[in-house]
């Protein structure tokens, strides 16, 4: 089913999508680089406790609002395109992108709890690989959406 979406209400969602991804994005910049500095610290480390303030914040009051909120313009602006639309590569592409997105959300969720439980047994290295998925996510994202779509 299309929404109808009025002038102002399409415009007003894009905006709210493009700010709550972009707060979303911040987060999954950030936090796999607490972690790649988390993991350098010994467990129980005041260093490393402050590391676990750090990440539960951002987690928690940043990440997670984002996402939802991200969700919730997406699908908006999802249910107002053509059927047309629906069969073009880039918004397979897109989506695709977003899967991993939220998939890697939940990965540094996992992986904030394991910090959190002095549980963590994986390496900086491991977080700055992990610190790249994001970004290259997001790269493909763009061009799928401003070069194939819009190209």
């Amino acid at each position: 089913m299309v929404w109808e979406l009025g002038f102002s209400t399409l415009q007003w969602t894009k905006a709210l999508h493009v700010i709550s991804v972009m707060a979303w994005m911040a987060g999954h910049f950030y936090l796999p680089r607490l972690f790649v500095y988390h993991a350098q610290e010994p467990a129980g480390s005041a260093t490393g406790e402050t590391f676990k303030v750090m990440e539960r914040r951002l987690l928690r009051a940043i990440m997670n609002p984002a996402a939802v909120a991200t969700l919730v313009t997406g699908l908006m602006l999802l249910g107002n395109l053509t059927v047309e639309e629906w069969s073009e590569p880039w918004l397979h592409i897109k989506l695709t992108c977003i899967v991993g997105l939220y998939v890697m959300h939940g990965l540094m969720a996992k992986w904030r709890k394991d910090f959190l439980e002095d549980r963590n047994t994986r390496s900086h290295k491991f977080y700055r690989v992990a610190n790249e998925i994001p970004t290259v996510l997001m790269v493909i994202l763009v061009i799928a959406i401003f070069v194939t779509r819009f190209g």
